[in-house]
Parts: structure tokens; C-alpha cells; sequence
């Protein structure tokens, strides 16, 4: 499996429920509206579902082996620790002028 784009759809802030996400394998097949999610110990990858006529969930799409799971999951929580220290980095206020501390851009 070659992942070949990974792309932060949007971020929750206030909620277990912390990104949806869409990935690219191959350059041929895109998996839209996979969720990062805040567990108890740890943020995980939750594969696109649907509720079926009993209620109970099943995913629409997802990894076969737990080889190809941890990678694509590894994967894209990565980006999406990436893409968060980006979002930090920009909140981050410039310092005034003449400030001896001042990163050299």
C-alpha cells in the first residue's frame, strides 16, 4: 500500500472526536471522512461507517491486515500531529522589534 496523500478535512476542538480526514492510496482510491479520535490513553483512526438496519455500525472501508492498519494509522496521525504544530506555530506571536530573543527569520 503506498499512501500517497493525506489531507486534515477538519478539526473539532472541543470534543473526543478531533479530525476527519481523507486519504489517497496509490493515487487512485480516496477514503474520505476517516476520524482521529482522543481515547482514553491515546488518539487512534477510525475508519469510515455506516449505521445498518439493526444499528449496529460497520466500516465502509477499512485496512485488511493489521500491518496495513498500522501503517495507514500511523500515518496519518502523524500528519495530523504535523498539521497541529503548524496551527501552533502560526498562533504563535512575532516579538517586537529590537527583542534580543527574537528567532533570526
Amino acid at each position: 500500500m503506498n499512501i500517497t496523500d493525506i489531507r486534515i478535512r477538519k478539526i473539532y476542538h472541543d470534543a473526543r472526536l478531533k479530525a476527519l480526514v481523507s486519504v489517497t492510496i496509490d493515487g487512485d482510491l480516496a477514503v474520505h471522512d476517516i476520524k482521529v479520535i482522543e481515547g482514553p490513553e491515546r488518539l487512534f483512526v477510525a475508519m469510515p461507517s455506516r449505521k445498518d438496519e439493526n444499528g449496529t455500525f460497520r466500516d465502509i472501508a477499512h485496512p485488511i491486515t493489521s500491518s496495513a492498519r498500522q501503517e495507514l494509522e500511523g500515518a496519518i496521525l502523524a500528519q495530523y500531529a504535523q498539521y497541529m504544530e503548524g496551527l501552533a506555530a502560526q498562533a504563535e506571536p512575532i516579538p517586537p522589534p529590537g527583542d534580543e530573543d527574537a528567532p533570526v527569520l
